[in-house]
């Protein structure tokens, strides 16, 4: 019998935002949603990489590119959803709907940044319910 070779498996992804000014979007993903720089690209840096948790987040300038600023969004899944509207409303995040639970099974709230890109930050419906009667 041949021994079979694995499926190559996908291990991560990385959300790519475009935006207008790097600089200020890198500041605002940074001081105001808590994300790390990990890589900076460009001798005029023109893509950024941010990390926080287990969830990376890359800004790419816009310049002659053909994808709009305000055109992205994104998902982050959270183990405490009030919390983390508590920490990122705290730091001056552009919160846009505060946290609500929703027929589609998922508690969660909404920010945007410096150019309209929408961040949903969320957990499921049922896990919210128990951080209340834990917490």
């Amino acid at each position: 019998m041949e021994p079979t070779t694995p499926a190559p498996k996908m291990v991560g992804a990385a959300t790519v935002l475009a935006v207008r000014d790097v600089a200020a979007s890198t500041a605002y993903y940074r001081d105001a949603l808590g994300f790390a720089v990990t890589f900076q690209y460009g001798q005029m840096t023109y893509y950024v990489c941010l990390c926080r948790d287990d969830v990376l987040l890359h800004l790419l300038a816009v310049g002659g590119d053909v994808r709009l600023p305000g055109q992205g969004g994104l998902c982050v899944f959270v183990s405490d959803v009030d919390a983390m509207h508590g920490e990122l409303k705290a730091r001056g995040a552009r919160v846009i709907k505060a946290p609500a639970d929703y027929a589609y099974g998922m508690r969660d709230f909404d920010v945007t940044d410096l150019d309209g890109n929408r961040i949903t930050f969320g957990m499921a419906s049922q896990d919210a319910g128990q951080q209340a009667t834990e917490g």
